[in-house]
C-alpha cells in the first residue's frame, strides 16, 4: 500500500470486498426467497421487515471494527509489529463479548422494540421469532466483522470472500434443509444464518491463528489494551453511529413502509436485498480509501493519500453505475426470484428506481467518509450524516409522507437526503484536509 502503483492495488483490495459483501447479500436473500416461495409472502414480510432492526444492531460494532482496522493498517505503516499483535487480540476479545451481551440485551426487549415498528398483527409474531432465532449467532456474526476488518488492515480481501462463500454454500442448504424436510419457517432460515456465520468467523480464526508475524492469533494472547481499544473506540464508534444512522432512517422509513400492507411490505424487501448489491460496491471503495489513507498517513506520504482519494472515488464511480444499470434493466425478473405476485414486482421496481438512480451521490458520501476516517477523523462524517441523512429523512416521513401516504412519496426520502448530506460533508472535508495535509507543507 505504500509504494508503487496505487489503482491496481485498490481495485485487488475493494473487488473482492465488494464480491464478499454481495456474495453475503446473496445468502441473506436466499433466507427471503426460500421462505418467500416455501412458505408465502406474510414469512418473506417478516424476514424483510426485521433487516433495518438487525443493521441498527449490528452497525455500531461494525463501526468500530472500521476502527480497529484503522489503528492496525496505522500501526502496520509505522511497523510497529508488537502493537499490531495487541490490536488483534484486543480486536477479537471485544467483538466476541460485546456480541453476547448485545445478544442477551436484545432478547429481553425484543417484543417491545418490535411493537414500535408498526408491523401488521399477521405478520408480528413471525417477524419475533425470526429476530430472537437470529440473535443466537450475533456472538459469531461480530466475529466475524472484527476478524474481516484485523485482514483488510493488512490489505487483504480474498481470505473473508473464501470463508464466507464456504459458509454461504452452508447457508442455502440448511436454509432448505430446515424448511423444506423440517417443515420449519422463519426460525428455519435465522438457524441456517447462526450456524453458518459460526463457520465463517472459525474459518477466519484459523486463518488467523496460521498466519505468521505481527497478526498472529493465538487464545493465550487475548485480551484487550486498554490504550489501542480506546483508539479503536475513538475512530470506530463515530463510524458505527453513522452507520446507526443509516440504519436508524431505514427503520423509521420501514416502520412507515408497514403501514402500507404486505405487499408493500414484501416489494420493498426483495428490491432492498437486490439494491443493496450496489452499496456494497461503494462501501468497498469506501473502505478501500480508508485502509490506504490510515497506512500511507502512518507512513506520513500525503501526496500518495491525495491519490488514493481521487483513484478511489473514480473507481468507486464507474462500478456503481455500472451495476446499478444492470440492476435497472434486469429488476422485474431479479424481483420474480423472490415472489411472483404482480403487485409485488411493481412495488419494488419504484424502489429500485427512486434508490438507483441516484447512487453516485452514495459515492461522494462513502469516499468522504472513508478518506476522513482514515485520518482518524470519524466524529466528523458521522455528525455530517446523522443531521444530514436522519434529519432529512424523519423529516420528510412526518412533513411530507404523512400528509400523502404512497410508497413514491416515501421513497423521495432516499435521494433527497443524500443529495443534502453529500453537499454538508464536501465542506466538512475541505477542512479536514487542509488540516491533516497542511501540516507537511508548512
Amino acid at each position: 500500500m505504500l509504494e508503487g502503483s496505487i489503482g491496481d492495488k485498490t481495485l485487488k483490495f475493494a473487488l473482492p470486498l465488494a464480491a464478499t459483501g454481495i456474495l453475503q447479500q446473496l445468502f441473506n436473500a436466499a433466507d427471503i426467497a426460500v421462505v418467500g416461495r416455501f412458505v408465502g409472502k406474510n414469512a418473506m414480510a417478516a424476514v424483510g421487515s426485521n433487516a433495518p432492526l438487525i443493521n441498527l444492531i449490528i452497525s455500531l460494532f461494525i463501526g468500530i471494527s472500521i476502527g480497529a482496522n484503522v489503528v492496525i493498517a496505522s500501526l502496520t505503516g509505522q511497523k510497529k509489529d508488537e502493537a499490531v499483535g495487541r490490536a488483534v487480540h484486543t480486536a477479537l476479545t471485544i467483538s466476541f463479548i460485546s456480541g453476547i451481551i448485545l445478544a442477551l440485551i436484545c432478547e429481553v426487549f425484543a417484543l417491545p422494540i418490535l411493537k414500535l415498528m408498526s408491523i401488521p398483527e399477521n405478520v408480528f409474531d413471525m417477524s419475533v421469532l425470526y429476530f430472537r432465532v437470529y440473535l443466537l449467532g450475533l456472538p459469531v456474526i461480530l466475529l466475524y466483522d472484527f476478524a474481516s476488518a484485523i485482514f483488510r488492515s493488512r490489505g487483504n480481501t480474498k481470505t473473508p470472500l473464501i470463508c464466507l462463500t464456504v459458509s454461504g454454500v452452508i447457508n442455502v442448504l440448511l436454509n432448505l434443509f430446515f424448511v423444506l424436510v423440517c417443515k420449519m419457517t422463519v426460525n428455519g432460515v435465522a438457524l441456517a444464518t447462526a450456524i453458518s456465520n459460526l463457520v465463517s468467523s472459525a474459518l477466519l480464526l484459523y486463518f488467523l491463528a496460521k498466519e505468521e508475524g505481527a497478526v498472529h492469533f493465538s487464545f493465550k494472547k487475548l485480551g484487550v489494551d486498554k490504550k489501542i481499544f480506546f483508539q479503536m473506540i475513538s475512530i470506530g464508534l463515530p463510524a458505527g453511529f453513522q452507520g446507526m444512522v443509516f440504519s436508524v432512517s431505514n427503520l423509521i422509513l420501514q416502520s412507515a413502509v408497514n403501514r402500507l400492507g404486505e405487499n408493500v411490505m414484501a416489494g420493498s424487501s426483495a428490491a432492498f436485498n437486490i439494491e443493496i448489491f450496489c452499496y456494497y460496491v461503494i462501501n468497498a471503495f469506501g473502505q478501500a480509501c480508508t485502509t490506504f489513507i490510515g497506512q500511507n498517513y502512518g507512513a506520513q506520504k500525503p501526496e500518495r493519500c491525495k491519490k488514493v482519494l481521487k483513484i478511489t472515488m473514480l473507481q468507486d464511480l464507474l462500478f456503481t453505475v455500472l451495476i446499478a444499470l444492470v440492476i435497472l434493466v434486469s429488476g422485474k425478473y431479479l424481483l420474480r426470484v423472490f415472489n411472483s405476485d404482480p403487485d409485488v414486482i411493481s412495488v419494488g421496481m419504484v424502489r429500485l428506481k427512486f434508490i438507483l438512480t441516484a447512487e453516485f451521490i452514495n459515492v461522494l458520501i462513502e469516499i468522504l467518509s472513508g478518506y476522513m476516517r482514515g485520518f482518524g477523523y470519524s466524529l466528523v462524517p458521522a455528525l455530517v450524516c446523522m443531521l444530514g441523512i436522519c434529519g432529512v429523512r424523519i423529516t420528510w416521513m412526518y412533513a411530507v409522507f404523512m400528509r400523502k401516504q404512497s410508497f413514491s412519496v416515501l421513497m423521495m426520502a432516499y435521494p433527497i437526503s443524500w443529495a443534502v448530506t453529500a453537499a454538508v460533508l464536501f465542506g466538512a472535508f475541505i477542512y479536514v484536509n487542509r488540516k491533516k495535509l497542511g501540516k507537511f507543507y508548512g
